[in-house]
């Protein structure tokens, strides 16, 4: 039989480094903040399986950090999701704490009970997208959680009176009864003002017209595998021609590019996110979920060496595409902000796209047959784009350099039974600003990977074993000194094991999970590793 019973239901809609630390799911009521954490947590009793309900959803992640002082509060959206109606409202700025702030931390609580599968969500402050999600499945007795994110970087539309839009797609009906309860709020601290961007940007019909004095431009593009369909977890997508439930002709090479004007303007490897119903095991992920599924972070590019382009004043049309997904087949949604940063001494800013070298994208998936089938696939891809842009203060010139690899091991039997996969992404890339003054580059090394295996057994026992990881290392130099850094490492592993074809409640599911956050750098470090069993929080462990 074949083992894909249900890898993810995910049925939303359409849906640098400073990405990585500012945003973290909050802990869950049941548990203390990691700083009030003793060394060792006393272990909770732990039953022979999964019963009625289980510790609320919680990460290793670290919460974000506030500033002293007073704050003030907003409800940005208050909704009950049951089907793919969104919410819509207005949002307006606080009062009391001015229109400067040093800190805007979006807090996102909700509650659901019963029987649902994973569901993906976004959030729209005048069509800016501020915060992208994915749900937990519950337990029958109910869960609750909460997730945070710092989103000072939208201070621009949040200074403004907008439209509010939140979706999370759901369906109601006699089995799957799971109503979604959020509430969505915006708390703001007032002081000296953090650097933020001066503009943020959305497309209008696929075009961008950015002010004609942007001297530093940024995109960020929210971009998920979605819907329902094999782009959910496209890195298990084989060759046409083998015998797989989920085929792509190039195999399960993803890239995500943008353009500008048809021109190639940055490259990405997306996250290989996994949802809480993914590798067909809810029982992996209904305490502690993968890296990122409850906030997805947006892939940033620097677009600064095409300010000179874009800043003549006339639309261009920017378009964001995902390498390897079939001709006409719906799956991803890469929803694009854009983030100026305006030189306040001059009304134009010239400048010159100087060099554009696009390396030849190397993308190979070899299926050989067999009583183990098996496809290995390599991919790689390289891109340098420089340019300069004249400023009050001087000449700047910006040069972007990345580069991507990809590579898998997938082998599965017949009937999919068993089914691995062995894969590593990295994306690596470094930008230069050189202008006035010392050079000063930015170089962040991404590595992502995903090792696991599922198979059913006698008695129709499925078990999954699967570890992922979510790393990063980002260095700061300036005259060839380093002047900041931090290493992130984010580690997720999982064993579990349940009775396939049959009603919940003679699943007789075990299963142990856990999550080690840990990140070191110039500004410190933190340490948390948590530990479930047959959904109870046995261990929180600190380290540091």
């Amino acid at each position: 039989m074949k083992r894909r019973i249900v890898m993810s239901m995910l049925a939303g809609a359409t849906l640098l480094a400073s990405t990585l630390l500012g945003a973290a799911p909050a802990q869950s009521a049941q548990a203390p903040p990691p700083q009030a954490l003793p060394s060792q947590a006393q272990p909770a009793p732990v039953p022979a399986e999964f019963g009625t309900d289980w510790h609320d959803p919680m990460t290793a992640a670290p919460p974000v950090s506030r500033p002293p002082g007073r704050s003030c509060q907003v409800t940005v959206a208050e909704a009950r999701f049951r089907d793919f109606t969104p919410y819509t409202g207005t949002y307006a700025p606080p009062k009391g704490c001015g229109d400067r702030w040093s800190k805007v931390v979006l807090r996102m609580d909700g509650k659901v009970k019963g029987r649902q599968f994973d569901r993906l969500g976004y959030l729209h402050v005048g069509g800016v997208e501020i915060f992208r999600t994915s749900t937990p499945q519950p337990s029958p007795d109910g869960i609750e959680w909460s997730v945070e994110k710092d989103v000072t970087r939208y201070g621009d539309t949040l200074r403004g009176r907008h439209d509010v839009e939140m979706l999370i797609g759901n369906v109601v009906d006699d089995t799957y009864t799971g109503i979604i309860d959020v509430k969505v709020t915006l708390t703001f601290y007032p002081g000296r003002e953090a650097p933020a961007p001066d503009r943020v940007l959305t497309l209008d019909q696929g075009t961008l017209a950015t002010p004609r004095n942007s001297e530093r431009i940024v995109a960020e593009v929210y971009a998920t595998g979605s819907g329902g369909g094999c782009e959910e977890y496209w890195y298990l997508a084989v060759p046409s021609e083998a015998p797989y439930s989920c085929r792509a002709d190039g195999g399960p090479y993803r890239e995500v590019q943008i353009e500008v004007d048809g021109r190639l303007a940055g490259i990405a490897a997306p996250f290989p996110t996994v949802w809480t119903g993914g590798w067909s095991n809810p029982f992996l992920w209904y305490v502690v979920p993968g890296p990122r599924a409850f906030d997805v972070k947006p892939i940033e590019y620097d677009l600064t060496p095409f300010a000179g382009i874009l800043n003549d004043g006339r639309p261009h049309r920017v378009e964001v595409r995902v390498v390897g997904v079939p001709d006409g087949q719906p799956g991803w949604s890469t929803h694009v902000n854009v983030l100026v940063w305006q030189d306040a001494g001059r009304a134009h800013v010239t400048g010159k796209l100087t060099t554009h070298a696009n390396g030849d994208l190397a993308n190979s998936s070899t299926y050989t047959p067999g009583s183990e089938h098996r496809v290995d696939t390599e991919g790689a891809h390289r891109l340098t784009v420089a340019g300069y842009v004249d400023t009050s203060h001087g000449r700047v010139t910006t040069t972007v350099r990345r580069s991507l690899a990809n590579t898998s091991t997938h082998r599965w039997a017949d009937g999919e039974n068993p089914d691995a996969l062995k894969a590593s992404w990295t994306d690596d890339e470094s930008v230069t600003a050189d202008g006035r003054g010392p050079a000063r580059t930015t170089r962040t090394h991404r590595t992502y990977s995903m090792d696991g295996t599922t198979t059913i057994g006698a008695g129709d026992r499925l078990r999954t074993v699967l570890s992922l990881g979510d790393r990063a290392d980002v260095t700061v130099h300036r005259a060839g000194h380093r002047t900041a850094w931090y290493r992130l490492d984010d580690t997720y592993a999982g064993d579990a094991t349940y009775t396939i074809n049959v009603p919940r409640d003679q699943r007789h599911a075990v299963g142990t999970t856990g999550e080690r956050y840990r990140i070191r750098g110039s500004d410190g470090c933190y340490d948390l590793s948590l530990t479930t069993v047959q959904g109870v929080l046995t261990e929180q462990r600190r380290g540091c």
